[in-house]
């Protein structure tokens, strides 16, 4: 019996939205062919899980899975017609063989809506890796699509690992003259040397010396948005988290902040005014900087 798309993400049927996303999200990054290159069993594992994301990420998609099963991924399912054959199923079950009495009267194949009429096409799936700048400002792509060349694709700013796109009409050709499918496309967002990302929140780290830290002053901390300068107060802490407001990530009307998270060097040189200053700095401590370390 293979795998249910919840198994593949390794969550609960009853998950959340954020915690089927959250799934996605860490098992993208550990199979992403960049962190596996050459890896056809973590490429594999990668596609599995996009594929089983933009089925549980979309509620209707995702309530039509939980009635039906695998079932209901096929191109053209209708949700309607299916509660009409397990009903017709239902009624016919005390008959020793369907067909053997001629029980022929549902038409099976026009439960997939491919027997009678024009036909959607099915939508093709894409996996778009970005870099942090580029989710952060937007981007323009180009896709090769089989059968209809290349197509532009506008990226809007403020896209995540496990955003969905859809482009209407790029998909599948239909059948017997029905419309094509879309293009949905995955975005995977590459880890950034520096930042790291929670929400529409950016997270830097910034090294200050011992004389930032403790008599405060102004450092300049680098954006997206160009330089800015960054007030210390005195006497900050290693690990001091400082907030400037609007740089960090714009989605539609909203966007984060950047949080600077102080990073107190020490001299890497040897001082022996320094050393002896730093000797009797003891009485500059309000109560013993250890005493709360208890187990």
């Amino acid at each position: 019996m293979s795998e249910s798309l919840y198994e593949i993400l390794g969550v609960p049927k009853s998950a959340s939205h954020d915690a089927i996303r959250k799934a996605y999200r860490k098992l993208a990054r550990r199979h992403h062919p960049d962190v596996n290159p050459g890896d056809t069993k973590a490429e594999d594992a990668f596609k599995r899980a996009a594929a089983a994301y933009e089925v549980l990420s979309d509620e209707k998609k995702r309530a039509a899975y939980d009635e039906f099963g695998e079932a209901s991924l096929s191109g053209g399912f209708d949700a309607g017609k299916a509660r009409a054959y397990q009903q017709w199923q239902g009624q016919q079950q005390r008959r020793a063989s369907n067909f053997e009495h001629g029980a022929t009267e549902f038409d099976f194949s026009d439960l997939f809506g491919r027997a009678r009429g024009p036909a959607r096409g099915a939508d093709l799936h894409a996996t778009l890796q970005m870099e942090l700048r580029q989710a952060i400002e937007g981007a323009e792509v180009s896709l090769d699509l089989p059968g209809q060349g290349t197509v532009r694709v506008r990226i809007p700013p403020g896209a995540d690992t496990g955003s969905s796109i859809r482009i209407a009409g790029k998909g599948a050709p239909g059948a017997r003259g029905g419309p094509p499918g879309d293009l949905v496309i995955a975005t995977v967002v590459l880890p950034h040397p520096r930042l790291r990302r929670d929400g529409l929140d950016l997270y830097l780290t910034v090294p200050v010396t011992l004389d930032e830290a403790y008599n405060g002053g102004a450092v300049e901390v680098p954006t997206f948005d160009g330089a800015v300068m960054l007030k210390v107060p005195a006497q900050s802490q290693a690990g001091t988290k400082l907030r400037l407001r609007g740089k960090g990530i714009q989605r539609k009307d909203t966007r984060g902040d950047l949080v600077a998270v102080l990073d107190v060097r020490m001299p890497d040189r040897t001082d022996d005014a320094l050393a002896s200053a730093l000797r009797a700095s003891g009485d500059a401590y309000s109560a013993p900087v250890r005493q709360e370390l208890k187990l």
